[in-house]
């Protein structure tokens, strides 16, 4: 018996990246997929005024996750059905790098939403958790070190010599962890961020 059989999964930003793995992991154990995404041209971001990129990563990164929480959760309980929801955050919710403050802005009130909607609807039987994503292989990091850093074609194993297992993580682990999640296999488990990096928060040295 596969771990999502019978079930349907909604995939926010299913089209590349974390988002992609989760779609064809969740496919793979037995779910119905539906994903939503989209494919902003490079450099946009960087054109763009404070503001309006302020705008933006709350619009992609805490607006749309809340109206879409909204959504799905209020189905559930008319429907009576209980279910559970993984929020894909960032390690970067945590403090994050000084240039990017309103991704970090994004990120860290989609954790807290993640564990106010998890108090929520405990007794509806949702359980809604996050990951803290940390340094990934994904084909937006690729679009992000060749346009903002000028990466040459050998930027992974140079980024691997950095980190202690001696690479980045990758999106099938990723994915794993979420149908994981997902699954009736983690048990009760809601209202949990948790950190999956290879760097320990507090470590010092």
């Amino acid at each position: 018996m596969k771990l999502l059989d019978g079930r349907v999964v909604l995939v926010s930003g299913g089209t590349q990246g974390i988002g992609a793995g989760v779609s064809r992991t969740a496919a793979r154990e037995g779910a119905a997929v539906v994903l939503t995404g989209r494919r902003p041209a490079p450099g946009e971001a960087l054109a763009a005024q404070l503001l309006e990129l302020f705008d933006a990563h709350v619009a992609v990164n805490l607006r749309g996750p809340f109206f879409l929480m909204q959504a799905v959760v209020a189905d559930m309980v008319g429907r009576g059905a209980p279910g559970s929801i993984v929020n894909v955050i960032s390690s970067s919710e945590l403090g994050g790098q000084r240039y990017l403050a309103p991704y970090v802005a994004a990120k860290a009130g989609l954790a807290g939403l993640t564990r106010n909607a998890a108090h929520a609807h405990r007794f509806d039987r949702i359980r809604i958790n996050g990951l803290d994503i940390g340094w990934t292989d994904t084909e937006g990091e690729e679009l992000v070190q060749r346009t903002f850093h000028g990466a040459g074609d050998d930027w992974r194993e140079q980024a691997g010599r950095s980190l202690p297992m001696g690479r980045l993580g990758r999106v099938d682990e990723i994915a794993e962890f979420v149908v994981f999640l997902l699954s009736d296999r983690s048990g009760v488990v809601t209202g949990s961020v948790l950190d999956w990096d290879q760097n320990v928060l507090g470590g010092l040295g």
